[in-house]
């Protein structure tokens, strides 16, 4: 076994052993705030009614077993968060081309951007889209929703690609350029297939922040799983029970997709 092939199963053995025990901390995490939970609802003389939960997951229709309210509303996010995730690596290609770009017109129009929506409130430009912009261009919820999410993640977003960009090493563009190629075929053959590599964990780990973001948009009525959650606490008053499920199902979404980002930071490593 030679000096690569040691460092590679070194590699390997720390990362199972570092999941291992990150699995751990979540379960005794998890066993100490629900007990906590239990604790307090217990004093507060909180009648628990796991029994109804499970209609508003499941239920049958015409002896099918289909979707209930909330897993409708997880298609909604699932819906929202995939477009939104789309348009805001797209929006932040553009964005770190401009400020990697030798045009001081592209420069300005990419930093004003930047400092807009990351010195701004996802809530107020949510809101700012959705009653200003959109009655004025026709724009309903979910667009409205989509376009200031793929906004606001861009900003973040491009930083990562710009910092992927930077990463490459300065002789991979001499050597694109002295064989004639162009700075755009450069960008698109040399370039950013290696630096995609390194952006897609970090990428990875913006889409988890998009996931939890997205909960915003029931403010602006998408009944997405948050809408649905706080409309059934509304009709049937099970406010522990209904939110508890609502945040297991944003827990297992995120967690799922920092296991993703693990692995993918593991087999980065490796090679």
């Amino acid at each position: 076994m030679n000096s690569f092939q040691r460092m590679a199963k070194h590699l390997a053995g720390n990362s199972r052993s570092k999941l291992i025990v990150e699995l751990l901390e979540f379960f005794l995490f998890t066993v100490v705030i629900v007990w906590l939970l239990a604790l307090g609802t217990e004093r507060l003389g909180y009648r628990w009614q796991w029994y109804r939960i499970p209609r508003y997951i499941f239920t049958m229709e015409d002896g099918r077993l289909s979707a209930g309210l909330l897993l409708q509303g997880l298609a909604v996010t699932f819906k929202i968060t995939g477009v939104s995730f789309l348009f805001a690596s797209l929006i932040g290609l553009i964005t770190a081309l401009f400020r990697l770009a030798n045009a001081p017109c592209a420069k300005a129009l990419a930093r004003g951007y930047l400092e807009l929506i990351r010195n701004t409130p996802l809530l107020t430009q949510l809101f700012f889209i959705y009653f200003v912009i959109a009655p004025i261009i026709g724009m309903n919820s979910f667009t409205s929703a989509v376009l200031a999410l793929s906004l606001f993640e861009g900003a973040y977003a491009s930083e990562i690609i710009r910092t992927g960009v930077l990463s490459i090493d300065r002789g991979q563009w001499e050597a694109a350029f002295s064989l004639g190629m162009s700075r755009g075929q450069t960008y698109r053959h040399v370039i950013l297939p290696q630096a995609f590599r390194r952006m897609l964990p970090p990428l990875t780990s913006q889409g988890i922040s998009l996931v939890k973001d997205s909960a915003l948009v029931s403010t602006i009525a998408i009944y997405d799983l948050t809408m649905q959650g706080q409309a059934i606490v509304a009709e049937t008053f099970l406010t522990f029970e209904i939110w508890f499920v609502v945040a297991a199902i944003y827990l297992a979404i995120t967690f799922a997709l920092s296991a993703a980002v693990h692995v993918m930071e593991k087999r980065i490593a490796v090679t």
